[in-house]
C-alpha cells in the first residue's frame, strides 16, 4: 500500500517523496506503524522520549537504539548505529512517544542500560560501504547452501543479511529439529571472512521476509502488519463449515493461513445458540446425522441413509426432536423447513425487435435495388415457366422483315448506298456532272 504521492510511477521509480519503496509517510514500507502521536505538542521537553525505533532491510527487522546525540531526527531519516564490532545503517521508522507505546508492546524498558546507541547520521562513505555489503547478499545466500548440502545438514537457509560494514552476517534458517551446526560456522567463517550468527525461524516468518500476494488479491498478512503467529489447525476450519481442502486452506508458507483465526470469534459467539447434543436424531426412516450448522440462518442441516438430500431443520424443530427420543418417542418426519434465497432474481431481458427503428438511406436504397432484382428474377422464371407450355408452332420465332439489297460494285464488294449531303454549296451557274463549255 503506497501513498498517492507516489501512486504514479515514471521510468520505474515512484513520485512523490522519491524513496523508491520506503515511503516518508510509511505506506510503502514492511511492518510499518501510522504514527497518531506524531502532532502531539509536548509541555516539557525534558520528558520527551529519547528512544527511537529503527527498522533494517526494508523493515524485516526492527529494534530500539538511544538518541544521545543532541540532533533531533525524523521518519525517514538514515542514520549510523553501533553494530557487532562495527556500525551498521538503518532507517528511522518511529520517533517521540508512539515509541515508549511500542516498547511497552514488545517488553522493552526504556532504562535499558545495554541499549545500543544512534552514532551519527548516515555519511555518503556508510551509505557506499552498506551498498557493497548489500550485494553480497544473493551470493551468499547460493554459496551458504551450496556448503549445508555439502555437511549433509537437514536445513534450509532462507536469508542472509549483512552489516553495514561487512564484519557481521546474519544466516536465518529452517529446520524440522536441531541441528548441529558447529561445523558450519567454522566453514562460514572462513568462507565469508564475517562474524557468523546463525537465528532459526519458521516457515511463517520466511514467508514475512520473501513477501507476495495472497489469494485474497493482497500483499501477505505476515509481510505488512502480523507479528504475532498464533497456531491454526483444522478445528478452526470445521467451525466456520469450511470444507477440508488443503490446497485452499493453505497459504504460501505451506501452513494454514493465518486469516482463519480472525473471523473464530465471531462464529464461536453465534454456535452458542445451538445445542451441542443433536449430532444425529431417531425418525422413523432411520438415523439423521448432522452435516452442518447455518449461523446467518439458524438452521441444522441434516441427511438421512437412504439419500443424499439435505434437509434444513430450525433449532426448535432439533430440540423437539431430540427430546423426544429421549423419551424413547421416534417421530414420523424431520418436517424440513422450505429454505428462500433472498438473493433477488436476475431476470433475464427479453428480446427487443428494433427492425426499422434505425434506418439509413444507403441501405434502404440497397434494399430495394435488391427487391427490385429479386422481382425481375421471379418475373423471367414466371415468363419461361408459361412459354414452354404453349405449341411448338407458337414457340417459333418470329420472322424478321426483309432487310434492302446491297448492290454490288464491280469487284464484287457490296457497295452500300449512302447519302451524303454536300457540305460545300455548289456555285450558281455551275451543275452537277459537268463543265461550262
Amino acid at each position: 500500500m503506497g501513498c498517492s504521492s507516489c501512486g504514479t510511477a515514471t521510468g520505474g521509480k515512484p513520485n512523490g517523496c522519491k524513496s523508491n519503496g520506503g515511503c516518508s509517510t510509511g505506506g510503502c514500507n514492511r511492518m510499518n506503524t501510522y504514527d497518531w502521536l506524531r502532532n502531539l505538542p509536548m509541555a516539557n521537553t525534558e520528558d520527551q522520549c529519547n528512544v527511537v525505533e529503527i527498522s533494517f532491510s526494508k523493515g524485516t527487522r526492527k529494534d530500539f537504539y538511544r538518541n544521545t546525540t543532541l540532533q533531533l531526527f525524523e521518519k525517514g531519516d538514515l542514520v549510523t548505529v553501533e553494530g557487532v564490532s562495527g556500525f551498521d545503517v538503518g532507517e528511522i521508522s518511529l520517533t517521540g512517544e508512539i515509541v515508549r507505546l511500542q516498547m511497552k508492546k514488545y517488553g522493552v524498558k526504556e532504562e535499558n542500560p545495554d541499549m545500543k546507541k544512534v552514532l551519527r547520521i548516515a555519511t555518503e562513505r556508510d551509505l557506499d560501504q552498506r551498498r557493497i555489503n548489500k550485494d553480497r547478499e544473493p551470493e551468499a545466500v547460493i554459496r551458504s547452501r551450496a556448503i549445508a548440502k555439502q555437511l549433509n545438514l537437514n536445513m534450509k537457509i532462507s536469508q542472509v543479511e549483512m552489516q553495514a560494514d561487512g564484519r557481521k552476517a546474519t544466516f536465518f534458517y529452517i529446520a524440522d529439529g536441531r541441528v548441529d551446526f558447529r561445523e558450519l560456522i567454522k566453514v562460514y567463517a572462513q568462507e565469508f571472512k564475517v562474524k557468523v550468527e546463525m537465528r532459526q525461524i519458521g516457515a511463517r516468518q520466511e514467508a514475512g521476509k520473501v513477501g507476495g500476494i495472497g489469494s485474497c488479491g493482497r500483499e501477505l498478512c505476515c509481510s505488512t502488519w502480523l507479528t504475532d503467529f498464533k497456531s491454526v489447525n483444522t478445528t478452526v476450519a470445521r467451525y466456520q463449515n469450511l470444507s477440508i481442502n488443503q490446497t485452499k486452506l493453505s497459504g504460501q508458507c505451506g501452513r494454514l493461513k493465518c486469516c482463519l483465526n480472525y473471523e473464530l470469534d465471531t462464529y464461536l459467539d453465534a454456535l452458542q445458540g445451538f445445542p451441542n447434543d443433536c449430532d444425529h436424531l431417531q425418525v422413523a426412516k432411520g438415523n439423521a446425522f448432522l452435516i452442518k450448522k447455518d449461523i446467518f440462518k439458524n438452521l441444522m442441516w441434516y441427511s438421512l441413509p437412504d439419500s443424499n438430500k439435505q434437509y434444513p431443520l430450525t433449532i426448535e424443530r432439533v430440540r423437539k426432536i431430540k427430546s423426544q427420543n429421549r423419551q424413547n418417542i421416534v417421530p414420523e418426519e424431520l418436517e424440513p423447513v422450505e429454505v428462500t434465497s433472498s438473493k433477488p432474481v436476475e431476470v433475464e431481458p427479453e428480446f427487443v425487435d428494433v427492425v426499422g427503428q434505425i434506418s439509413l438511406r444507403s441501405l434502404e436504397r440497397a434494399d430495394r435495388k435488391k427487391r427490385q432484382q429479386k422481382k425481375n428474377q421471379q418475373q423471367q422464371q414466371r415468363s419461361q415457366a408459361t412459354g414452354q407450355k404453349q405449341h411448338p408452332k407458337q414457340q417459333q420465332p418470329a420472322k424478321q422483315p426483309p432487310q434492302p439489297q446491297q448492290k454490288k460494285s464491280e469487284g464484287g464488294r457490296p457497295q452500300h448506298s449512302r447519302h451524303k449531303p454536300n457540305r460545300h454549296k455548289q456555285p450558281e451557274g455551275k451543275k452537277q456532272g459537268g463543265t461550262d463549255a
